[in-house]
């Protein structure tokens, strides 16, 4: 039996702790966004005109713009620093763990992400929940169906990437109401849900994404910073790549470059820096599919985790950097002789550390440059590449090679040779590689290792590859794959299961 008085303390407990740090516009979490009641008539509803929705609905854009923690910084730490693309960086207790295989439930920066991801969704949810009820008769249809739309692919974002993380995860697609003695019982599967297999949670975006195409805004080349239809269907062709559904896969892929994505010709544009105008070389590139922005007098903190920040050479360069570029990366570039791309991934400057490398000739993440770069969270060069793995695994191997080769041509390198196309196998082994160089520090490389099945043959050896990493507390299995889900969360909701292996 259910102990309610238990749950209401736990509650209170919970909104009296949130992170609400979400200034101006609002200050919501997932457990306190709600309306009183559903009756468009009643005095105590929250969302009485337009204006009223739109200020949560334009949260949602404020707040993947201005908390980039978890989508953009644990995200990449995750991606790259459980790889051997990346060392951890620094010595601290949450984030050594990362690149030594010895991550647990207690740490910290997982149960951030996870909280910050939930949170993310509840927005979402408000708005896709109310929307349609607002009594407001000066609300077009056709408004409320675009922003229902974005929320969608804001809330498809946010559970890929949660589902993509840990696996089987608590999936509550319905707002929450405010909870009380009188009505514990009646919301509590609203607070404390059953997980969600990760299959079904995939299922659960395929869903949402196809119903938020028809009313979703077209790509704007001006302002790639907004929720659209070529989001939506990148996340689809992502989506359908994990579960190995290629012709679905090719489909996404080809609707997105209908839009007008394409490669940038210069790879240097992409991450650029104008020392001389102070500003980003670029940004809403022919590539960009989705871009956070930021100019003078709004720039993003995000920089100073990776590097100097080339807008303030001093800012925050007094410790050491998360993401420390690995031998083992910097090696594959060499190999290939991929000046290029080497060039704009990795930057070498002196500091004041010598964690991996010499103080005085130390590499950094190069991939965000300045306050005023955008952060670039997917882009072309991407769905290239995922189409050609598709292919590959179809047997449509010339095809497959050729897209490669678009991208090889682009970094100034050869073609493949004959020998890594001769078989389907070599193919996908040669899309692997390619990957690795065209996206590292992006964020990819362990979803690519996991999808391709490589993660246990690449991390169980990359000790003996690369002397400067730090040695594994414990071998990959394969339930590495995913992350431990946070003991908070844990201890927060009984149907929570701990994924295996921690």
């Amino acid at each position: 039996m259910k102990n309610y008085s238990f749950i209401l303390l736990v509650v209170a407990m919970l909104l009296a702790s949130c992170d609400l740090n979400i200034a101006p516009v609002s200050d919501q979490s997932e457990l306190n966004l709600s309306t009183s009641s559903s009756d468009t008539t009643d005095t105590r509803i929250k969302y009485k005109d337009r204006a009223a929705i739109q200020a949560v609905y334009e949260n949602l854009y404020q707040v993947m713009r201005d908390r980039q923690e978890h989508w953009y910084l644990d995200y990449l730490l995750f991606g790259e620093a459980r790889t051997d693309n990346a060392y951890a960086g620094t010595t601290g207790a949450e984030v050594v763990p990362v690149e030594t295989n010895a991550l647990d439930a207690s740490n910290p920066d997982i149960a951030r992400d996870w909280n910050r991801y939930l949170e993310d969704i509840a927005k979402a949810n408000v708005v896709i929940t109310n929307i349609d009820s607002v009594p407001d008769p000066t609300f077009a249809e056709s408004e409320r169906r675009q922003w229902k739309a974005e929320a969608l692919i804001f809330r498809s974002m946010m559970i890929f990437d949660l589902a993509h993380w840990f696996g089987n995860i608590p999936l509550n697609l319905q707002e929450a109401p405010d909870i009380t003695a009188d009505n514990v019982e009646q919301v509590y599967d609203l607070y404390f849900p059953e997980t969600t297999t990760q299959a079904e949670v995939y299922d659960q975006v395929i869903a949402d994404l196809k119903s938020a195409l028809p009313y979703a805004p077209k790509l704007n080349p001006a302002d790639k910073t907004r929720l659209s239809t070529a989001l939506a269907n990148t996340l689809l062709a992502k989506v359908y790549a994990e579960k190995g559904e290629w012709d679905e896969v090719i489909r996404y892929c080809d609707d997105v470059f209908a839009e007008g994505i394409t490669l940038e010709p210069n790879f240097e544009d992409l991450f650029g820096y104008d020392e001389d105008l102070g500003d980003a070389k670029l940004r809403n590139s022919r590539e960009t599919i989705l871009e956070m922005q930021y100019f003078t007098g709004s720039g993003s903190w995000v920089t100073w985790m990776f590097g100097r920040d080339m807008a303030n050479w001093e800012e925050s360069f007094t410790w050491a950097k998360w993401i420390t570029p690995s031998r083992d990366l910097i090696a594959a570039f060499e190999k290939e002789k991929d000046v290029v791309r080497m060039n704009q991934t990795i930057v070498w400057r002196d500091c004041s550390w010598s964690n991996y490398y010499p103080a005085e000739n130390y590499p950094f993440m190069f991939k965000c440059r300045s306050a005023y770069n955008s952060i670039i969270k997917y882009r072309g060069a991407d769905l290239i590449l995922l189409k050609a793995e598709a292919l590959a695994h179809k047997g449509q191997l010339a095809e497959a090679v050729a897209l490669v080769n678009q991208i090889r041509q682009r970094a100034k390198l050869a073609d493949l040779s004959a020998a890594k196309t001769a078989t389907e196998e070599a193919v996908l082994d040669a899309i692997l590689g390619e990957r690795r160089l065209e996206l590292a520090l992006e964020g990819q490389r362990l979803f690519d290792l996991v999808r391709f099945g490589k993660l246990l043959e690449v991390m169980n050896t990359v000790n003996q590859r690369d002397e400067g990493r730090l040695p594994q507390a414990r071998p990959f299995v394969e339930a590495h794959r995913l992350m431990p889900i946070p003991q908070t969360a844990l201890d927060q909701n009984p149907n929570l299961v701990q994924n295996e292996g921690y």
